[in-house]
């Protein structure tokens, strides 16, 4: 493509508002994380275990996240979670209008990763269950899709399990992106996401899954109700489907307040020359310190 056709593509089709900048990427962003964290697990079940297993899931899951990350952090700073976006409107770092904006974005994305998945994989899906799309059971499938609770969970263990978890989340978040602290070289941050990713799915998934993210968890539950697995998706281990919606919502407001009143509150101040000098420090668009005006 040539530079003056490119430029002409730029001006017609190019968007002015940052909001809705924002928005699309953070929809391209958790689709990537559900086409292709779902996918493993697809293949994972679909092939009874023959070209994948608990390893894989938790690799294809980190490493969606961080393609996920590449792909939309300089444009929306790269959420792909509602509770993410949370916590960084309960610091400040994000203006609160965006909120509901970036949620509507994040769950339009996860419901079109969750198509994309049963796309690719309706044959498997058709053979594997001959055409009878189960949520507990031999052939169970729904579970591809979104995390459901072994048999001896009880919801409020499940409940703190998710709080916990996305709390561990948050504080890593946070510690990655804080220049202040250690932090991370620039442009390295989505593979620090990545591993602890790996970390909190090696340490924290037995119970449920360890979805820490609502949307990740509820679109994908909600195109499986339309698909064909029906209401159990719903009433399935005791209603469990709220606990990953409302659990990591909480956990994002406790890793906030644990990282902010042992860790971000007690930095030094920085001198006034300083604010003033030209910025040596990297601040990832994740942050959103200073909003897009």
């Amino acid at each position: 493509m040539t530079k003056k056709a490119g430029k002409s593509l730029r001006e017609k089709f190019a968007l002015k508002n940052n909001l809705l900048k924002e928005g699309l990427a953070e929809l391209l962003g958790t689709f990537i994380l559900i086409a292709l964290g779902c996918g493993s697990v697809a293949q994972t079940v679909l092939s009874r275990g023959a070209l994948g297993g608990a390893l894989m899931i938790s690799v294809g899951f980190a490493m969606s996240v961080t393609l996920a990350v590449y792909v939309a952090g300089g444009v929306s700073g790269g959420h792909i979670n509602p509770a993410v976006s949370f916590a960084m409107c309960l610091t400040g770092k994000m203006k609160w209008v965006k909120f509901p904006v970036y949620v509507f974005a994040q769950c339009f994305g996860a419901f079109l990763g969750a198509a994309m998945v049963f796309g690719i994989n309706y044959d498997a899906l058709m053979f594997h269950t001959h055409g009878v799309f189960t949520v507990t059971g031999p052939n169970a499938t729904a579970h591809i899709f979104a995390t459901y609770p072994q048999e001896y969970l009880s919801l409020t263990t499940g409940f703190v399990d998710q709080v916990v978890s996305t709390a561990f989340l948050i504080l890593g978040i946070f510690a990655i992106f804080d220049t202040d602290n250690l932090g991370v070289p620039k442009g390295l941050e989505p593979i620090a996401i990545g591993l602890l990713i790996i970390l909190l799915t090696s340490s924290m998934a037995l119970n449920s899954g360890c979805a820490m993210n609502p949307a990740r968890d509820l679109a994908p539950r909600v195109f499986t109700y339309l698909a064909g697995w029906g209401a159990e998706v719903f009433t399935a281990g005791s209603h469990w489907w709220w606990v990953p919606v409302v659990g990591p919502m909480v956990g994002a407001a406790v890793g906030t307040a644990t990282y902010m009143l042992f860790i971000e509150l007690h930095h030094a101040p920085v001198p006034l020359c300083q604010k003033n000098a030209p910025d040596t420090h990297h601040e990832y668009e994740l942050t959103h310190l200073e909003e897009r005006k």
